[in-house]
């Protein structure tokens, strides 16, 4: 049975699950053949497709040092039913360094179904591997 959450409520969804840290079950909000692209993504962008893909991407985010929180939420409503853009900061703290910070994103999704089929994520991935310490890797390749 398809799921009937509107595309606001599956970008609720996704943002309280990765608040949440609940790493495991965002998968799920996501087509089996879904495509998410990060156009900023450091050191260049990058295109995650499918199901599985998504898995291990938010496999990896378990294991950062990270507790954030979504401010500044601002959702809008397109033209085209399947397809809302969310704007809000992640502010946050590295648990191992107690070092803070604050990023804005953008996500452009298309929601069918109750699943995100396609996203388009615009974060400053420079802000958070600045955040974590990370920021020499992303010009070294290391």
């Amino acid at each position: 049975m398809a799921d009937t959450a509107s595309p606001r409520e599956v970008f609720e969804r996704v943002l309280a699950g990765v608040t949440g840290r609940r790493w495991d079950e965002l998968p799920d909000l996501y087509a089996e053949d879904t495509v998410v692209e990060h156009p900023y993504a450091m050191p260049k962008p990058s295109r995650l497709e499918g199901r599985e893909a998504i898995r291990r991407h938010f496999a990896a985010g378990a294991r950062l040092p990270l507790e954030m929180s979504a401010r500044n939420v601002v959702i809008h409503e397109t033209a085209d039913p399947e397809v809302i853009v969310g704007e809000f900061d992640y502010v946050g703290r590295v648990t191992t360094t107690g070092r803070t910070f604050t990023f804005s994103n953008i996500f452009v999704m298309r929601v069918r179904d109750g699943q995100i089929v396609t996203s388009r994520d615009y974060h400053n991935h420079f802000a958070l591997a600045e955040a974590t310490g990370n920021a020499p890797a992303l010009f070294t390749g290391a």
